[in-house]
């Protein structure tokens, strides 16, 4: 087991395990989102912002074991986290935003959104949050 997860942590796949951690925390990002809205009937802005917010817990401990196999402590890593979910927050938001009234539909606006905020986290992620000095 420890070797596969060797495999998985090597540098070249850390865009890849990225990607793919993304995925998940998005899809449960959607799901929540999709929860909120329709289950809740929560404001739509509203429920996006609070879905982001949720599934960056499990974006965090997913990336910080397995796609940046990081070494550092939490108390170093997870201020940074925490900072960099606040900008993607305020990026998925506003994006959602604009895209809901340019779209009129939910899920159309999250997946631009989406799109645009992963670039900036991994960004983020790969160069600050995780970078080995």
């Amino acid at each position: 087991m420890a070797e596969q997860l060797d495999l998985v942590a090597r540098p070249h796949n850390t865009f890849s395990n990225f990607l793919l951690i993304g995925l998940l925390a998005t899809g449960l990002q959607f799901i929540l989102l999709t929860l909120l809205i329709e289950g809740a009937g929560l404001n739509k802005v509203v429920a996006s912002a609070a879905a982001y917010a949720l599934s960056a817990g499990a974006n965090y401990l997913l990336n910080y074991s397995i796609t940046f196999s990081s070494q550092q402590q939490h108390r170093t890593t997870l201020p940074k986290f925490i900072s960099t979910a606040l900008i993607g927050l305020l990026i998925n938001t506003l994006v959602f935003g604009i895209m809901l009234h340019i779209f009129g539909h939910y899920l159309i606006a999250q997946v631009v959104a989406t799109g645009i905020t992963f670039m900036i986290n991994y960004l983020l992620h790969r160069y600050w949050i995780y970078r080995s000095d």
